[in-house]
């Protein structure tokens, strides 16, 4: 719960009852590699942040082909909000890509602290405006930029996944095919 803490004081600091209103109504939950937390058709319950592992949020197109919209790793949040909020089935896929440790906060519960705690309502606000601009970018990119470029992009985005992501996952994110991946890697490699 620490870690949740902590993610939550880089906003706005929490008193000791927020804290507790906070970590009562998280629940833990150990996700096995493959595993989803949602799947498509099923409405989206909950907010999950991610203390330990990895996640892909993707669509599958009617090809049967997935493309990755997102990828969500340690100390960030993942949740189909059009789902969560209208209450009606996902589009999307959220699978564990590592073994994670994840905490969730449900509508409700979520709900109960905006009205209660208006502090939650402004870290929520932030957090989901931060991933809005994520996505915005990311649309913006996939219009404009080379492959090169949006490969760049990935990498700064996400520093960290690079060495831990299947060729095939980073490739499906970037909208090209595994193969034009490793000539991107190998050129950057031979530069």
């Amino acid at each position: 719960m620490e870690n949740i803490i902590k993610h939550f004081e880089k906003y706005l600091p929490l008193d000791d009852k927020e804290k507790e209103a906070l970590t009562s109504r998280l629940t833990k939950r150990k996700i096995k590699r493959k595993q989803y937390i949602l799947q498509e058709d099923d409405v989206c319950k909950y907010f999950t942040y991610v203390v330990e592992g990895c996640f892909k949020m993707y669509g599958v197109d009617n090809s049967g082909k997935e493309h990755n919209l997102l990828f969500v790793a340690e100390d960030d949040w993942v949740a189909d909000i059009d789902s969560l909020h209208k209450e009606k089935p996902s589009k999307l896929y959220i699978e564990a890509i590592e073994p994670s440790t994840i905490l969730q906060l449900s509508k409700g519960d979520l709900w109960y602290l905006f009205t209660n705690y208006p502090k939650f309502d402004r870290n929520f606000r932030v957090i989901i405006e931060d991933k809005y601009i994520e996505l915005q970018n990311r649309l913006l990119q996939t219009f404009s930029t080379t492959a090169n470029e949006r490969y760049e992009s990935f990498l700064e985005q996400y520093p960290n996944l690079s060495n831990r992501l299947p060729n095939t996952q980073i490739a499906s994110y970037l909208g090209i095919t595994p193969e034009f991946l490793s000539k991107i890697r190998n050129e950057r490699i031979s530069k």
